[in-house]
């Protein structure tokens, strides 16, 4: 059997729009995660500092930027869609 695509494939009208708010978002987690990195090169001692419900900088800064980057996938995907949708004509349909 011959199986082709699903859907129609054509020309993305947003994918400048989509690449540019990515780096964005990279560059902004890039930032935060670069904070982690530098307190714990120059200052190790801070992250055994408790913050939060008995637990330290480490653990929660660590949690804090898993949960950051979902939350930046969901916000991206979010964007995108709808850019996608605006550019593209999909919401006329």
């Amino acid at each position: 059997m011959l199986h082709g695509p699903a859907v129609q494939l054509s020309e993305d009208k947003s994918s400048a729009y989509k690449a540019k708010i990515g780096i964005y978002l990279f560059v902004f987690y890039l930032l935060v995660y670069t904070g982690f990195v530098v307190i714990n090169t120059w200052k190790p001692k801070l992250m055994e500092i408790k913050v939060f419900m008995d637990l330290n900088l480490a653990v929660v800064y660590g949690f804090g930027l898993i949960i950051l980057a979902i939350a930046a996938g969901l916000v991206y995907n979010f964007i995108c869609t709808r850019a996608e949708d605006r550019m593209n004509g999909q919401g006329a349909e």
